[in-house]
């Protein structure tokens, strides 16, 4: 019989000093049965959500939760019942991990955590955990000043970043791009391409569509690992989430610079345009590092920018 009801439930991603993630399985008699999840479970009857997952996680993995933040919330009909995922990133925690109810437990590399079966609800968390805090786009008016700017882009320790180079004429481009690819392979970072720049490499991590190709696209684009999309309303979002992309940016945040016409979104409606849609989204607009808190708080994957991290006295070690 189908349950109506939405079951809210709070849920925590702890990770280890090695950045380790740690699952649990299901019991077999359970909903979903015999696959491997994140801790936490249901909110009792007039519970607040951080209440709920203090209690779960201390009664299922003897821990206590010193600090945490947003993560992603997932909403999922499962046909049988309706969920809503409140997932939490655990940043500081009290006690020694323990299997409190004899299930089983790992500690997970996030780039591992899809060699295991969960509940269709999880994946877009999943996807969370595996993307970092901040999201980078590189532009310059010369290759010396992309590459300039991408040494201090992976010197601040950002961990993802947008080639967004169309400044140049196509030689430079690729020249350029064949610099940066160097640069981001020996600081492990992740590189997608923008697809306005018509562009392909067999060492790029991903594709970046601007809004006009994410509308103009009716399936997720083949041969990337990532996929993410620019969208500045709520029908773009849906339709990144209907293509099964990876993540997508939501502008402007707060006025620009660059596009003093675009009106900015605000807070509270990024807010509630994020609460509709099952996808990690980044922050973009008229945005800096102090802002990060806001945005996860506001339900961002985190920020994305572009002269934000070319700052030289900033350690971004958020990722």
């Amino acid at each position: 019989m189908r349950l109506d009801t939405v079951m809210h439930v709070a849920v925590g991603v702890l990770q280890d000093a090695q950045g380790k993630v740690l699952i649990t399985r299901r019991a077999e008699n359970a909903h979903q049965g015999g696959l491997w999840e994140f801790p936490g479970g249901k909110l009792e009857l007039g519970e607040t959500v951080n209440h709920a997952l203090q209690r779960e996680l201390f009664e299922e993995i003897g821990v206590r939760i010193l600090a945490a933040t947003p993560l992603i919330k997932i909403r999922h009909d499962y046909g049988d019942r309706l969920v809503l995922l409140d997932v939490w990133s655990i940043t500081a925690f009290a006690g020694q991990v323990k299997a409190c109810e004899d299930q089983p437990m790992q500690w997970v590399s996030p780039l591992n955590l899809t060699d295991f079966a969960f509940p269709a609800a999880n994946l877009p968390i999943i996807k969370a955990i595996q993307l970092p805090k901040y999201y980078a786009i590189l532009e310059g008016r010369s290759i010396t000043e992309v590459v300039n700017h991408c040494k201090l882009i992976l010197e601040n320790g950002v961990g993802l970043i947008q080639f967004r180079v169309k400044s140049l004429a196509q030689a430079e481009v690729l020249q350029a791009l064949e610099l940066v690819l160097q640069a981001c392979q020996n600081y492990q970072v992740r590189l997608l391409i923008n697809s306005d720049l018509k562009l392909s490499h067999h060492l790029i991590d991903g594709l970046h569509l601007s809004s006009r190709k994410l509308l103009a696209s009716q399936i997720r684009p083949k041969g990337h690992s990532l996929v993410s999309a620019s969208c500045h309303n709520l029908d773009e979002l849906r339709h990144a989430e209907k293509l099964g992309l990876d993540f997508a940016v939501l502008a402007p945040v707060k006025p620009t610079v660059s596009h003093p016409e675009a009106m900015p979104l605000g807070w509270d409606i990024f807010s509630a345009m994020l609460d509709q849609i099952n996808l990690p989204v980044f922050a973009l607009g008229g945005l800096r590092r102090g802002d990060l808190a806001k945005a996860l708080q506001s339900g961002a994957q985190g920020l994305a920018g572009i002269s934000g991290f070319l700052e030289t006295d900033i350690l971004l070690k958020q990722n």
